[in-house]
């Protein structure tokens, strides 16, 4: 099994704010801090507005509105409402979905209905806060682009679609516009630019299409725009690097084409730059030096080509930088080096040539360093050595020609160590006895020799894939030790033994219980045994691969109690008998091969779905999907398991 890294996710959508505590310290100081008058009444145009409102609201199981009613001051009675003591009319309509009742205490909350246009009728309105309540619907009304006193507009984490309104352009004194994870569709109105007082505009996690408009350059005080997570097609406007202020900027996970603007390196301020999952095409422009304040840069899942600029040195505040699963290729620039704040570097899956540079050994506080699947040659710099703060190598599948783990690495307080395919060869270095490693790949190399005794030393691991090598032994009794492994592949080897010495490894709860196991394509003996209550680790397993293995025996019967199982292949093990009915009847179950087997009988009643091949080559099984049982054959049972094995 190959090496599979999981890119680190981006951050979630923006909230309002930095994060959900800033809204909440925001609308408390807005609603709490003012001086409003208690003696203000509520003016009837406002009152009827706010009833309105509550009238298209269905539900409202959280009682954000219960003490909306008529025979109180909607200025001093009405939750979530605050007026101007001056002109008594309201100026703040705040029933967010996430809210502090000012002791601390923070309470999540719903409502359902939909947006009435009569809070249209509030033209006084600084502050209206809907956001997160889950369940309000419908469209945004048109209407709302006539509040011009709006200053503040949160309505994100609803059920909101339709088409965002092109009067909301009207609202020139709106600093922020939150509408991210709704339904909204159709293209970003162009109207937009004329909120030429906006400093946050979010629309992530939505339907939009269509291009990016031409007119966000004139948002020039904005600081954060967040429009990941739709269908957004075009190309990112050159204009865009007139947003000189701008410091957050989400483009992530949409389709959009064309090249990187070279314009963007005038977005000094920019702190947050993430692009991952588009179709950019191009290289990436030199001008990228000018993004001086850049800590996260991630362009990762794109079509980019040509080599990284020299220029990328001069990024000197960035932490995290992420380019894999792209085409981009050359050598990796030396300035790399320069970057001493970097603490992540993701550049796999690329075209990379060339040696991996010795000024790597100067990123002084480096953590994260994946080069994998690139064309990167050997040996690697013994200055990588002076990563004190590493913890995850990775440059799996390059033509590195290590012939030995370098002996520099044993140094190293690694977490995860990743050199399948790199031409490692020979026995298992001793060292790895003594480390602290958790997550080890030394896969599709040339080891050979045994997995010897003190393996069971590394109690730290919980991912091991030694596959697709030469090994030749049987595991030993110190595996058992192995406390916290949940993830083990040793396909592809010459491993023999009872295969319950992997199962009855010890467990360490709630960790070390298997999730996947692939011991395929080996000498492992069985019969497996029934002794489920032996084998605590497998009773959580996922994905549980044993073809091609002379294990003999039958299909044991606890394996029908592990809920979990998706993924069951036992394809050519010589197993015999029929097949347990609770094997067919898991639940998870979605991929199943017990072909080229002895096994016989009726195959039980199960879902549809399994095809014919995961029971084929098997002459003595029938019933569906296999052509229908006849005679004394149907009545063969796993119960006669017994004869079977006298006949043998």
């Amino acid at each position: 099994m190959a090496a599979v890294h999981t890119e680190p996710k981006k951050r979630p959508p923006m909230p309002p704010s930095t994060s959900s505590m800033c809204t909440l310290l925001l609308l408390l100081f807005l609603c709490c801090c003012l001086p409003l008058s208690a003696g203000a009444s509520c003016h009837p145009a406002d009152r009827a507005a706010l009833l309105g409102f509550k009238a298209a609201i269905t539900a409202d199981p959280s009682g954000l509105l219960r003490s909306w009613n008529t025979s109180s001051n909607c200025c001093s009675s009405w939750a979530g409402v605050a007026c101007d003591p001056a002109s008594g009319r309201v100026i703040n309509l705040t029933r967010p979905g996430l809210f502090s009742d000012g002791d601390d205490f923070i309470a999540d909350t719903s409502m359902a209905g939909t947006l009435s246009p009569s809070i249209a009728g509030l033209s006084y309105l600084r502050l209206l806060d809907l956001g997160d309540l889950k369940e309000l619907s419908g469209p945004i009304p048109p209407e709302l682009g006539g509040l011009s006193r709006l200053t503040y507009l949160f309505l994100h984490a609803n059920n909101l679609s339709g088409r965002v309104p092109v009067t909301l352009g009207r609202l020139s004194r709106l600093r922020k516009l939150h509408l991210s994870s709704n339904r909204l569709s159709g293209a970003i109105p162009a109207s937009l630019g004329s909120m030429v007082s906006l400093s946050e505009l979010g629309l992530a996690n939505n339907r939009f299409s269509g291009e990016i408009p031409a007119s966000i350059r004139r948002l020039r005080r904005l600081t954060k725009l967040d429009l990941g997570s739709n269908n957004i097609t075009g190309c990112i406007p050159e204009g865009i690097g007139a947003l000189r202020e701008l410091m957050y900027l989400d483009l992530s996970e949409n389709r959009i084409g064309g090249p990187i603007p070279a314009s963007m390196g005038n977005l000094s301020s920019l702190v947050v730059l993430y692009m991952n999952q588009n179709r950019l095409t191009g290289s990436i422009p030199a001008t990228i030096s000018g993004m001086a304040s850049l800590e996260f840069f991630r362009v990762s899942e794109n079509r980019l080509t040509g080599a990284l600029p020299a220029s990328i040195g001069g990024l000197g505040s960035i932490q995290r930088l992420i380019l894999e699963n792209n085409r981009l290729s050359g050598e990796l620039p030396a300035a790399i080096g320069r970057l001493t704040t970097l603490t992540d570097l993701f550049s796999s899956n690329n075209r990379f040539t060339g040696r991996v540079p010795a000024t790597f050994g100067d990123l002084e506080n480096l953590q994260s360093l994946d080069l994998s699947r690139n064309r990167l040659s050997g040996p690697l710099p013994v200055e990588l050595s002076r990563l004190i703060h590493l913890q995850t190598l990775d440059v799996s599948y390059n033509p590195l020609r290590l012939g030995a783990v370098p002996g520099w690495v044993a140094g190293l307080n690694l977490f995860k160590l990743m050199l399948a395919g790199t031409g490692v060869e020979g026995r298992l270095p001793e060292w790895l006895g003594a480390s602290s490693i958790s997550v080890l790949d030394l896969s599709s190399n040339g080891l050979t020799g045994v997995i010897p005794p003190w393996i069971g030393n590394m109690t730290a691991l919980s991912f091991l894939n030694l596959s697709n090598n030469a090994l030749e032994s049987a595991i030993p009794a110190a595996f058992a030790n192995l406390t916290i492994l949940m993830d083990l592949d040793l396909h592809g080897n010459a491993l023999s033994g009872p295969v319950g010495a992997v199962f009855a490894k010890r467990t360490r709860d709630p960790l070390g219980h298997y999730v996947s196991l692939d011991l395929s394509g080996n000498r492992f003996a069985g019969p497996i045994g029934e002794e489920a209550e032996a084998m605590p680790a497998m009773d959580a397993v996922e994905k549980l691969v044993l073809s091609r293995n002379p294990l003999g025996g039958s299909i044991p019967r606890w394996l029908g109690s592990v809920a979990t199982l998706k993924v069951l292949e036992m394809a050519g093990d010589g197993l015999m008998g029929g097949i347990p009915d609770g094997v067919l009847e898991l639940a998870a179950l979605e991929k199943l091969d017990l072909s080229g087997n002895r096994l016989s009988g009726r195959i039980p009643r199960h879902r549809a779905g399994i095809p014919a091949a995961a029971f084929q080559g098997n002459p003595g099984l029938c019933g569906a999907p296999l052509p229908p049982c006849r005679g004394r054959q149907g009545r063969y049972r796993a119960g006669s398991l017994k004869s079977e094995l006298l006949k043998t």
